[in-house]
């Protein structure tokens, strides 16, 4: 899988969560399913800040929309760690879920959208498909925690 396709991957599987999430009524269930989230966005963001952003930091044409990337992530770190202080029980708690949901959504656009249209423009096929395998391993060690 080269490195926009296992993105794309991910951002299918956190969108699913996150719809899943915002659906559960259990407590329990809610708790379950953001621990899920916060393995699966600690490992995406990793694959994205080690491998897939800096060459793409390096090029005018990809530089800021980069820097925008790391700075969503830390917005999401933000939500996720208040989140994981919220009662899951409580109306905050799923009205946060949503803020993070929303946050991760427009990112996903963002990347899916302009992000990678210019990073076909800037990468071939054999330097996605290395990305690729480079990004599949960190994210093994994230998730193997």
């Amino acid at each position: 899988m080269n490195a926009i396709e296992l993105l794309e991957h991910d951002h299918r599987m956190m969108k699913s969560l996150l719809k899943r999430a915002l659906e559960a009524s259990a407590e329990t269930r809610r708790e379950e399913l953001l621990d899920e989230i916060r393995t699966n966005l600690v490992a995406h963001e990793r694959m994205e800040e080690e491998v897939f952003y800096p060459p793409l930091e390096e090029h005018a044409k990809t530089h800021d929309i980069v820097l925008e990337g790391y700075e969503e992530h830390h917005v999401a770190d933000v939500i996720l760690d208040e989140l994981l202080q919220t009662e899951p029980g409580s109306d905050t708690w799923k009205a946060k879920l949503k803020v993070l949901k929303e946050s991760l959504e427009h990112h996903i656009e963002e990347e899916e959208g302009e992000m990678f249209k210019k990073a076909r423009t800037i990468f071939d096929d054999d330097e996605l498909a290395r990305l690729g395998e480079q990004m599949a391993e960190v994210r093994r060690s994230a998730v193997a925690g």
